[in-house]
């Protein structure tokens, strides 16, 4: 009988220990993955403090014509031209305003990188690097259309960033924000790449979406993937949105800016019209068959290649040197790969019958008109 109760004694003893010993053994996680990447707080200062040379902040001087405003006097425009032969209006007052904004730096001997929108009325540009020296930048050139820009200041043995490659990110990827958000040099934000190439309305270029937080600015700053690589140039934030910026990609910044810096023309394909899918509603008020296929003509610039063509208001184009295109955007990728000076060929539906244009390709007229296609 002892040895019986000996022996459940020990049983449960047995079971006892066990199960402590296996409360107080850590968790081993699963191996990370050989083609992952590990994201530690370290991983990410490391990149910070790498990249802190090689951004600066930059700010810009202008002046802006403030007009005299009436509103709440006693007395209107006619009294003061009455009495004292002139108005204010006629004597403008100019104001200085300031802007903060950030810069990505290209080469050692100065070149940075930045937002096209930043400089682009600025009478003064003054740079300052990580280690708070000054100095006041020129332009050397500027594309609209991407809103990229280039400018150089008289300074040796800079840190170039280092520029990866944008055609390789991915939604999910975590990237890095860096900038001068409201005049705050070398922030630091954290997120993920939300969408690759994103279209949005106001631009002409496909951005990268991402959540770390892009603030006003941080434009011209570089998105940084977690190899310390620029993928994206910061350029702009959704007005109410929360978690929602966008950059250039660096690819795309890459060449304009080395075509900027070679003192070339950067040939920007333009036919002069507005687009639209069609939808249901349009072929209705068209008088179209529901099932037909195109792109409608909307605003035509006067004297633009469209215009020169005969292209109307409403016109159906249906396909494009032969090819069938169904929304804007697959035709301005095939007039955006054309020549300059070259033709495309239109198949367009106009008033129940099939007609053909030609359309010249030209450069665009970039003071004044935008690309609306």
């Amino acid at each position: 009988m002892e040895i019986k109760n000996i022996k459940v004694f020990v049983l449960n003893l047995t079971f006892i220990l066990n199960f402590l010993v296996f409360q107080f053994i850590p968790v081993i996680a699963a191996p990370i993955p050989t083609n992952g990447v590990y994201i530690s707080s370290d991983r990410i200062a490391n990149i910070a403090e790498i990249m802190e040379p090689s951004v600066v902040s930059i700010e810009t001087e202008n002046e802006e014509v403030v007009e005299f405003d009436f509103k709440g006097l006693p007395f209107n425009e006619e009294f003061f031209e009455k009495f004292f032969g002139v108005t204010p209006k006629a004597v403008p007052k100019k104001r200085k305003v300031t802007g903060d904004a950030s810069g990505t730096v290209i080469s050692s001997d100065g070149f940075i990188l930045t937002n096209y929108h930043v400089i682009e009325d600025a009478k003064t540009i003054k740079v300052t690097t990580e280690d708070d020296k000054e100095y006041t930048a020129k332009v050397v050139g500027k594309d609209k259309f991407s809103d990229i820009a280039v400018i150089k200041i008289d300074a040796k043995g800079l840190k170039p960033a280092k520029l990866g490659n944008s055609v390789a990110t991915r939604p999910g990827d975590w990237v890095i924000a860096i900038g001068s958000p409201l005049g705050f040099s070398n922030t630091v934000t954290l997120g993920i790449i939300s969408a690759v190439s994103r279209e949005v309305p106001i631009s002409n270029v496909d951005f990268i979406q991402t959540d770390a937080a892009i603030n006003p600015g941080n434009s011209g700053g570089p998105l940084v993937n977690i190899n310390g690589e620029v993928v994206g140039i910061n350029t702009a934030i959704v007005g109410r949105a929360q978690g929602i910026g966008f950059a250039i990609p660096i690819n795309v910044a890459r060449e304009i800016s080395s075509q900027l810096i070679a003192g070339k023309t950067i040939p920007r394909p333009w036919v002069g019209l507005a687009m639209s899918p069609l939808n249901p509603e349009l072929a209705k008020s068209l008088g179209v068959s529901l099932n037909t296929k195109g792109i409608v003509v909307g605003e035509i610039i006067p004297n633009s290649p469209a215009d020169k063509a005969g292209l109307e208001q409403g016109d159906i184009i249906q396909r494009v040197n032969g090819k069938v295109v169904t929304s804007p955007k697959e035709l301005q990728t095939i007039i955006r790969a054309m020549p300059i000076n070259s033709t495309i060929n239109l198949q367009i539906l106009k008033e129940g019958k099939m007609l053909g244009k030609s359309v010249t390709i030209s450069q665009w007229p970039e003071s004044g008109m935008d690309l609306e296609e």
